[in-house]
C-alpha cells in the first residue's frame, strides 16, 4: 500500500553459499524475488518500491552478486524502505568442493576476472571484507542442511515477526571446523572433558550426566562467574547499537560434551531476556549410546 513502509531484503555473499535456496526460501515465506536486477537501474526500482500498490513491492528480496552489491547496498535507500541485509557465507573449502561437484563455473572466471577457482574465491571474499559490518545478517551455509537453512531464515525474515534483539547459541566441535557466522566464539576445551570418562563418553551435554559432570566442576563455575558479566555486558551493547540477531559460537573438540553443556546453559540463562535460540551444529556426529 501506497505510503506504508515497504521491507526489503538485500540478499548477497558468497557465489556457492546459497543465494539460489535463499530466494526460493524466502519466495516461499511471502517474498517478491527480483534476481539480476541491472544495477545501473537501482534508483528507478528504488521509486518503483517506494511508490508502488502493488502487494507484492511490500515484501521484497532482491538477489545480488559480488560486483553489484556495494552499489545496491549505498543506493537501496528511501524513506519508505526497511533494509535488510542477509549475507550467506561457506568456508573456502566448501566452496570449492561445491564448485567441483557442480562442475559449475564461478562468475568471476565467466567473466575473465580470475585464472583458477581458488583464486576467484579469494577475490570475491577480498570485495565483500570492505563492506561487511555488525548490521548484516550472516549465514554460514557451510554445515546447514536445507532444512536448517529454511528454519534459520524463517527465524530471522518472517513477515509476522517483530523485529527484536535475538541471540543463537550454537555449539560446535572444532574438529569439524569454526561456524563462519559467529559473532562471537568461545573455545571451551580447557574444561574437564567427560570424553576420557568411559561410562560418560556415548553421552553428550544434553545428558543430565554429562551436564552435571561438566557443570558442577571447579573451573566450570569459575568461567562461568567471569563469562557473565563479561556476556551481560556485550549483549546490551549490541542491543543498543541495534544489532537485530547476534550468534554465539560455543566450542569444544568434538561439539558434543563441554559445548553442548555450556551452550545449554547460556541459553537457559538468557532465554527469559532476550529471545534465544539454540543449535548444537554437529550432532550428527556424536557418538550415541546406540552404537
Amino acid at each position: 500500500m501506497e505510503g506504508s513502509t515497504k521491507k526489503v531484503i538485500l540478499v548477497s555473499g558468497m557465489s556457492g553459499a546459497g543465494k539460489s535456496t535463499a530466494t526460493r526460501i524466502l519466495e516461499d515465506l511471502g517474498y517478491h524475488i527480483i534476481d539480476n536486477f541491472p544495477v545501473q537501474l537501482v534508483s528507478s526500482l528504488v521509486q518503483m518500491i517506494e511508490t508502488s500498490t502493488d502487494p507484492r513491492y511490500s515484501y521484497v528480496a532482491l538477489s545480488t552478486s559480488a560486483a553489484d552489491f556495494p552499489e545496491f547496498l549505498r543506493n537501496m535507500r528511501g524513506e519508505g524502505i526497511e533494509l535488510k541485509i542477509l549475507f550467506l557465507d561457506a568456508s573456502d573449502a566448501v566452496l570449492l568442493h561445491r564448485y567441483k561437484s557442480t562442475r559449475r563455473l564461478h562468475p568471476l572466471l565467466l567473466s575473465n576476472t580470475c585464472n583458477t577457482l581458488e583464486e576467484a574465491i579469494g577475490a570475491e571474499r577480498q570485495m565483500f571484507s570492505r563492506h561487511n559490518t555488525n548490521s548484516f545478517v550472516v549465514v554460514d551455509t557451510s554445515f546447514l542442511t536445507e532444512k536448517d537453512f529454511r528454519r534459520r531464515l524463517e527465524r530471522y525474515f518472517a513477515k509476522n515477526s517483530i523485529p527484536t534483539f535475538s541471540i543463537s547459541f550454537i555449539s560446535f566441535g572444532y574438529k569439524y571446523g569454526v561456524p563462519m557466522d559467529a559473532d562471537l566464539m568461545f573455545d571451551v576445551r580447557f574444561l574437564p572433558n567427560p570424553f576420557w570418562e568411559p561410562d560418560l563418553r556415548p553421552y553428550n551435554g544434553n545428558d543430565d550426566c554429562v551436564y552435571h559432570f561438566v557443570m558442577d566442576k571447579p573451573e566450570t563455575q569459575d568461567f562461568i562467574n567471569r563469562l557473565l558479566p563479561f556476556t551481560d555486558y556485550l549483549f546490551e551493547q549490541y542491543k543498543n547499537e541495534g544489532k537485530n540477531h547476534l550468534t554465539v559460537g560455543i566450542g569444544c573438540t568434538g561439539g558434543q560434551h563441554r559445548s553442548v553443556t555450556i551452550t545449554n546453559f547460556l541459553y537457559d540463562h538468557y532465554k527469559n531476556k532476550y529471545n534465544c535460540y539454540k543449535e548444537h551444529r554437529d550432532e550428527k556426529n556424536w557418538v550415541s549410546t546406540n552404537e
